[in-house]
């Protein structure tokens, strides 16, 4: 596989010469500095390859260009926005770039409640406590008809949540829901997110459906035509929150996706701890399934806790998923492919948000994205990589039994 590394630009405190000494080849990057709609212009994308290239270093994957909300709920703006996807997409490929990553999650990206969840070594996780993403939801928010959202254990366990959490633990909560996406400039404040929810009401995962199908079907003929592959990223966590849908959650949501649009161009990105955090996925199956879809993959494992809502981010070959399988079928993937003769053979992954360890603790970072952190997911998902690769060249050497008469 590819290895590469996120990193959100010239003001991501992770420098480019830090990546190059975690044994990452591949960046994983975006435009963050042009605003969601807009087109990306060549000339500010070969900026950015040449900075990436200059550290020695390759520009692997596109991560992401955010859709629009207007495409989402199918708004005013819709059209012009969906032209400038596309726009994008033939800049993007007219500089050499493959593959774009890409999700379709309304208003809210990823979701968590807490930033610093201690773990037994002496680290720190990020945790979705979905107890305290309710009480958010029900006390802070106050969205209207929240209560029909949540089962009665559910009120019973938010409520007393908190009646027990002090002001600091209430302020950090805040903070955490409304913190926006790494990287960008947008973020929320009660005001704008409870705005940004009333642009839904009234669609339903039904609805987000057809406007997820309609986006494809404008913008995946522009991505054959650029020779870019399309990976959409699955919903972080992968249910409803604060009233909206989610609409890649799932495998038989990951069917329709691809079903929408048959193409080459249309396909997925493999995020194991997405998908991992609904006891009802099973990863491996999917990944075994979905396999010639797969364009890139986030290499992350979640431990679910015993509520089944709640889970946190454990170390990347621990929790609830068997990341040697998931990697197993992934590196399978790719020995067909090269024997099928495909040109883009090889499926970038990534360590995903890593723990906060030693150094981390002491420079600034994007929650998720520390350096030591990912670092060590990096290297222990090369080594199940290595391990993997070497076992199954072993197995494909030796000769088949033969049958005794």
């Amino acid at each position: 596989m590819k290895h590469t590394f996120r990193w959100f630009g010239p003001n991501d405190p992770v420098t480019l010469a830090e990546i190059r000494q975690t044994d990452a080849t591949g960046i994983v990057t975006a435009l963050h500095h042009i605003p969601n709609g807009a087109v990306w212009p060549i000339e500010e994308i070969r900026k950015r390859q040449a900075m990436i290239r200059e550290a020695g270093l390759t520009w692997s994957v596109v991560e992401s260009v955010p859709i629009h909300e207007h495409i989402k709920w199918n708004g005013p703006l819709r059209d012009e926005a969906v032209a400038n996807y596309a726009q994008t997409l033939r800049n993007l490929g007219n500089c050499g770039l493959k593959t774009v990553c890409y999700n379709f999650m309304p208003v809210i990206d990823w979701a968590r409640t807490d930033q610093r969840h201690p773990l037994p070594t002496g680290g720190y996780a990020m945790r979705f406590d979905f107890a305290a993403h309710a009480a958010f939801d029900l006390f802070v928010l106050r969205r209207a008809d929240a209560e029909s959202d949540y089962t009665e254990e559910d009120r019973a366990r938010a409520t007393a949540w908190w009646e027990n959490a002090d002001d600091a633990a209430k302020a950090a909560l805040t903070e955490t829901v409304l913190i926006g996406l790494p990287g960008s400039s947008e973020s929320y404040d009660l005001d704008t997110l409870r705005a940004g929810l009333a642009l839904y009401d009234g669609i339903d995962a039904d609805t987000l459906r057809r406007n997820l199908t309609a986006f494809l079907r404008d913008v995946v003929p522009a991505a054959e035509e650029a020779g870019i592959r399309l990976a959409i990223h699955p919903d972080d966590p992968p249910r409803p929150l604060f009233g909206l849908p989610r609409v890649v959650s799932t495998e038989a949501d990951v069917e329709n996706l691809l079903e929408a649009k048959p193409s080459w161009a249309n396909g997925l990105t493999l995020c194991v701890g997405s998908f991992g955090s609904v006891a009802t996925n099973d990863v491996v199956a999917m990944t075994q399934r979905f396999a010639r879809h797969i364009y890139f993959a986030h290499l992350r494992n979640v431990t679910l806790e015993s509520d089944g809502k709640s889970f946190f981010e454990d170390s990347h070959i621990d929790g609830g998923v068997e990341m040697v399988a998931v990697i197993q079928a992934l590196v399978t993937e790719e020995q067909r492919r090269r024997r099928d003769g495909e040109e883009a053979s090889e499926i970038p992954m990534r360590p995903d948000h890593g723990h906060f360890l030693l150094d981390d603790l002491r420079r600034p970072t994007y929650p998720g994205y520390a350096l030591v952190g990912r670092m060590k997911g990096l290297a222990q998902l090369r080594g199940v990589e290595l391990a993997v690769t070497r076992l199954l060249s072993q197995q494909a050497e030796r000769p088949c039994p033969q049958e005794h008469e």
